[in-house]
C-alpha cells in the first residue's frame, strides 16, 4: 500500500538533495521487491527518483483541499 499517489503535492525532506524543502508533484510510485514503495516527484527545476516515504510530506493545495466534502456539498 503506498502513502502518496500520483498528482499528490508534496515536500521533500532530503538534505543531500538539491530540491531539499521544495514542492512538487509526485509522478510515479515504484513498489520495491519488499513491499515499500519509492516515488519519482518533478520540481520546477528538475525531477528527483527513487525518493521513500519517510522524505516526503504531503501538501495541501490551497484550491483543492481533497473535492470529496465540496462536491458533495454541490450536488
Amino acid at each position: 500500500m503506498t502513502e502518496f499517489e500520483e498528482d499528490d503535492s508534496v515536500e521533500l525532506s532530503d538534505e543531500h538533495s538539491d530540491f531539499d524543502g521544495e514542492t512538487g508533484t509526485v509522478t510515479q510510485v515504484m513498489e520495491t521487491m519488499f513491499g515499500d514503495a519509492t516515488y519519482t516527484v518533478s520540481f520546477e527545476d528538475g525531477q528527483e527518483q527513487g525518493i521513500p516515504a519517510d522524505q516526503l510530506e504531503l501538501v495541501e493545495s490551497d484550491g483543492d483541499a481533497g473535492g470529496a466534502d465540496t462536491d458533495a456539498d454541490e450536488e
